[in-house]
């Protein structure tokens, strides 16, 4: 069993409701339900979660900007819920500040894999092993402690090379069922916050066919 976390289901089918819902109890978790965009931000408003499942597709407020104003307001983790391969979803999932997105129809084990990982990286601090609360690097100073990045600072492993799937397994405690590619989203949203000109980047390098480094001072 799993600790008690509290889980906010949302999503207009009843059917994955019943087949999403079941696991997750099972599990140990307390699951709330909402079948559209506006339940979904009244729920949210009703009580603390410890993880949102968020269908793109919803009545009344799209999955989308009911993901734009939960991550307004709070950093509770997200996996968004596509019925289409579309990739312009899961980039405006992303963009809009989503931490997983699942292209139905997916397996149960997989889902299951997800948000035990995004339940375990939400409640483990990041780096906390780490002797140092702040990191600094080459105009960039990233706050540990309070999950803050100061521009202009300094930031870890200056000239190490990751790769996308190493970011990943890095972020996410492990790289299973994820798009390498989706680690390029962040890169940008990053990039656009931190650099002086994101089309001609300083601080975070691309190694073409590899991966990302930061910049040496």
């Amino acid at each position: 069993m799993q600790d008690s976390s509290t889980i906010l289901l949302v999503d207009d089918e009843d059917s994955i409701q019943t087949l999403l819902t079941y696991p997750l109890e099972r599990d140990g978790y307390r699951v709330v339900q909402a079948r559209d965009g506006e339940e979904a931000l009244r729920r949210f408003g009703e009580e603390p979660f410890d993880l949102v499942v968020l269908d793109v597709m919803l009545p009344r407020v799209d999955g989308l900007e009911v993901c734009r104003r939960l991550r307004a307001e709070s950093t509770v983790p997200i996996i968004m819920l596509t019925a289409r391969d579309d990739e312009l979803d899961k980039v405006l999932g992303l963009e809009l500040g989503a931490d997983d997105y699942i292209t139905k129809p997916f397996s149960i084990r997989e889902f299951r894999s997800r948000v035990r990982a995004l339940l375990r990286r939400a409640a483990t601090p990041h780096f906390s092993s780490r002797r140092d609360e702040a990191i600094e690097q080459g105009g960039v100073r990233i706050d540990l402690l309070r999950r803050s990045v100061e521009v202009r600072g300094e930031a870890s492993q200056p000239g190490v090379v990751f790769s996308r799937r190493q970011l990943l397994e890095r972020l996410r405690g492990g790289s299973d069922y994820r798009e390498p590619r989706t680690i390029d989203v962040h890169v940008r949203h990053l990039r656009e916050k931190i650099e002086r000109e994101p089309a001609a980047p300083e601080l975070i390098l691309t190694v073409r066919g590899v991966g990302y480094r930061f910049g040496e001072a």
